[in-house]
């Protein structure tokens, strides 16, 4: 783990004991400073006590705040309505997260670079391809944030080693002196503003990643919308950058970075290495070999000429559209928890769906929109679109799990809904070859 004397002898009160709180937990306490810890669950407090004896358990909605060197709070907490919020401020006592920690230990790590990467889709994608990109050159590099295990809960790089670090605007919020080497903003659409003053309070948390940075690191930017325009025009050292900078020639080579929106993650990803100081020749090399994130654009099997592809972690239209982009003749598997009542920002590519199955608390509405442009089946649950699905496609169709939605209605998170796809899609194809078998006998 990632510990540091800056936090030696300080008060911290953590709010969430969930994976990245216990590991701030430990990485605070092994680092001698004192702790209250505080989860609703019991089994959470629990879990803490055991690895921490001495760890005080304290509500911060009841303890007495003052004196405490931070409140550090889970970045699911939405500071907008807790209340949890007005006590620490009226206790003068900052409001911060993993990732601030983090910055205060930099000056205690080896010497490394770090690069940060946000922007409403395709952080995790660009995430994951940049660390692999570094692997392949032979850079120490380990990846987090957003992504994979609790940065504190990683050992530190050796000297010249990279941390890569996905970055939600909840998670900026909460970082307040992370100086990137390389900041990275991919794109901005409407998303999150049940926690912002409306678009414009999601794109100024965007933007503080670079209020963060200083003018001789770099910031590179997909200048592929007006908003992500508006904030590299402020910036010396904005390195701007297109999704149409990589044609779709190239493309052909990387099997798992097709479609439009691969573009702008490639793009972006060339350019933060070629500010690495990266060999462009190696970099190229190493985007063939990249295996693409579950749950995003994941190939997961081929059935009688059909591929199903689960891109489960498309949870709003705008992140579905591109998917859509990507293939010819789709069977679309869309709904969830609703973001919003519209798939608009999708109807570019319409004429790419075959056929759609509408899923969950969105269903009904998406099906009455979709049915005046293609055939729709309400299936309402995962298990009938995909059923549905596999009965109607032809070889060379793509059945798509995008669903433009957020998982809550029906699953724990995305990544739940992307495994029940899979373990339907395998049953199922499955159960078709057993049929065939016996068949045959």
């Amino acid at each position: 783990m990632i510990v540091s004397p800056a936090f030696a002898a300080k008060r911290y009160c953590i709010l969430g004991l969930a994976r990245s709180g216990l590991a701030t937990l430990d990485a605070l306490m092994a680092s001698g400073a004192q702790c209250t810890a505080w989860d609703n669950r019991e089994e959470a407090r629990e879990t803490a006590i055991a690895s921490h004896p001495d760890v005080a358990i304290g509500d911060p909605m009841e303890i007495d705040l003052a004196g405490f060197d931070g409140l550090i709070v889970s970045p699911g907490v939405p500071l907008n309505r807790h209340p949890v919020a007005d006590r620490a401020r009226a206790a003068n006592i900052p409001i911060i997260g993993d990732i601030e920690l983090f910055a205060l230990a930099r000056p205690s790590l080896p010497p490394h670079r770090v690069v940060g990467i946000t922007g409403t889709n395709g952080k995790s994608t660009t995430t994951a391809l940049i660390h692999h990109i570094l692997r392949e050159a032979g850079v120490p590099t380990i990846m987090g944030g957003n992504i994979g295990l609790p940065i504190l809960s990683q050992p530190p790089l050796p000297e010249g080693g990279v941390y890569v670090l996905e970055l939600s605007s909840y998670q900026i919020d909460l970082t307040f002196s992370l100086d990137c080497d390389v900041a990275v903003l991919l794109n901005i659409t409407p998303d999150h503003l049940d926690r912002y003053d409306g678009f414009a309070g999601y794109c100024a948390a965007k933007a503080r990643l670079f209020a963060m940075q200083g003018t001789d690191h770099a910031a590179v930017i997909a200048t592929d919308d007006a908003q992500t325009r508006a904030i590299a025009t402020g910036l010396a050292n904005a390195i701007e950058v297109h999704a149409a900078d990589i044609p779709a020639a190239d493309q052909s080579a990387w099997p798992t970075l097709q479609g439009p929106h691969n573009a702008q993650n490639v793009a972006v990803a060339l350019a933060v290495a070629a500010a690495l100081g990266l060999d462009e020749a190696q970099t190229r090399r190493s985007l063939a070999t990249y295996s693409s994130l579950p749950h995003r654009m994941e190939q997961i099997a081929q059935h009688k000429g059909v591929l199903y592809v689960n891109d489960s972690k498309a949870t709003n239209p705008a992140s579905t559209a591109p998917a859509l982009g990507a293939f010819a003749r789709i069977h679309w598997i869309v709904g969830g928890l609703p973001k919003g009542d519209s798939l608009e920002e999708c109807a570019e590519h319409f004429d790419h769906v075959v056929h759609a199955y509408t899923i969950g608390e969105a269903g009904p509405v998406f099906a009455d929109q979709l049915e005046k442009v293609m055939p729709v089946t309400r299936a309402e649950m995962m298990a009938n679109a995909v059923r549905s699905a596999m009965a109607n496609a032809h070889g060379g169709d793509v059945v798509l799990l995008s669903p433009a939605c957020a998982s809550f209605d029906q699953f724990r998170d995305f990544e739940a809904r992307g495994d029940s796809f899979r373990k339907i899609v395998d049953a199922l194809i499955a159960n078709d070859h057993t049929q065939q078998e016996e068949a045959a006998q």
